[in-house]
């Protein structure tokens, strides 16, 4: 028995394909941007001396990092339409995912803020630095620094799982994959063209946050340090 492919009956496609991919950036974009900020907050959340909040942020993490990102999605997915909220596809996949990545967000921003040592911290305070000049040049941004290939990482991660909102028929590349096969009856030739999409977009998000990473830490650019 030998193999036969066909694929240019489904390259044919490619405007599908594209559809899908820029879709699958598009969730990966706002999930990334919102999921940060919600997993700094929740580090920030968990360093705090008040019990209640460091205790509710410590439940968020725990419980979304020991629970499928697709059970996640359903939760978020069923759950609002029971409350009679009634949104789109994408919108509910993008709410789904950042609560998703914001708890590992969470504890990738927590070890870099326990990596600033406590001197510097004192020192910028008998430089009579302001909390909030303190907060963000001897805290933030070196936390950042010093996590930012694992923020990366964890960040690709993120659009490569966003395959499975194809369960809620969020348009993104695996679902437009499963409608293609479906329809061309070449399955394998489909999910092949699919890998080498999601290669393709892990090297543009790859490269992308590499070019931040150059805005955002000049020195290291100086000093020829890999991001």
């Amino acid at each position: 028995m030998s193999l036969q492919l066909d694929f240019p009956a489904v390259l044919e496609r490619w405007p599908s394909f594209l559809a899908g991919a820029a879709l699958t950036l598009e969730l990966a974009f706002f999930a990334t941007v919102l999921g940060a900020l919600l997993g700094t907050l929740a580090a920030v959340g968990r360093g705090t001396h008040n019990a209640l909040i460091a205790g509710a942020c410590k439940v968020y993490v725990e419980t979304i990092r020991n629970t499928p990102l697709l059970v996640q999605i359903f939760l978020v997915y069923f759950g609002l339409a029971s409350l009679g909220l009634k949104y789109s596809a994408f919108t509910v996949a993008v709410a789904a995912l950042t609560i998703n990545v914001g708890a590992y967000t969470a504890e990738i921003m927590r070890a870099g803020f326990e990596a600033i040592p406590r001197g510097q911290i004192e020192a910028a305070e008998g430089l009579a630095l302001s909390r909030l000049q303190i907060y963000w040049h001897i805290i933030l941004l070196p936390a950042i620094e010093k996590v930012y290939p694992a923020l990366t990482s964890q960040f690709v991660l993120l659009m490569l799982a966003s395959s499975v909102c194809s369960q809620i028929s969020a348009e993104e590349l695996t679902a437009v994959a499963n409608y293609i096969q479906s329809d061309t009856y070449r399955a394998f030739e489909t999910y092949i063209i699919v890998a080498v999409l999601y290669v393709i977009l892990s090297l543009v998000m790859r490269a992308g946050f590499w070019g931040l990473g150059l805005v955002l830490f000049p020195r290291r650019r100086r000093l020829g340090t890999p991001l």
